[in-house]
């Protein structure tokens, strides 16, 4: 488990260093724009949708780590009125739910990419996987950063049973 741990904490490292990367990128070519727009009256094209694009490519994967650093939108008023043992299974079926969530998003996504392979973006001349691919890769995140979760969740469930009994 802590192998599994320490190569999840190394990816979602990778996640947030190329994210950082495309931020940067994306805020220069939004320059670039601007630039264009307001001082050569030539509005370059091709910055727009690659923009879009950009924000793909850092938005979905960022959202995949927020499952694992649990920094992603969740409702905290029930769950932390339960009693410990329920709250304990409340988080586990949410854990679940959205590893299974994101399994599908996986799944479905790889389905646009693979459609879309013979399809070009008009403005930039690369094909349409581009767009659908961060979707694949926020899916395979999800279920690989939910796993994780629940297994941590039974680990410590599983220590906090034996330490009762070891107290008795």
């Amino acid at each position: 488990m802590a192998a599994f741990s320490r190569l999840l904490d190394i990816l979602a490292r990778i996640v947030i260093v190329l994210a950082s990367a495309a931020m940067v990128l994306l805020v220069a070519i939004t320059g670039w724009m601007v630039f264009g727009r307001y001082v050569l009256n030539d509005t370059p094209t091709w910055v727009e949708r690659a923009a879009v694009l950009i924000v793909l490519g850092i938005v979905l994967p960022v959202a995949a780590v927020g499952v694992r650093e649990r920094f992603h939108l969740s409702v905290l008023g029930f769950r932390d009125a339960l009693p410990a043992p329920a709250r304990w299974a409340a988080e586990l079926a949410s854990d679940v739910v959205v590893g299974l969530f994101g399994l599908a998003m996986a799944w479905w996504s790889w389905e646009l990419v693979a459609t879309s392979q013979g399809i070009r973006i008009p403005l930039l001349g690369i094909s349409q996987i581009w767009t659908y691919l961060p979707l694949t890769l926020c899916g395979a995140l999800i279920t690989l950063f939910s796993i994780e979760q629940v297994l941590l969740a039974l680990r410590h469930r599983h220590t906090e049973q034996r330490a009762a009994l070891s107290l008795e």
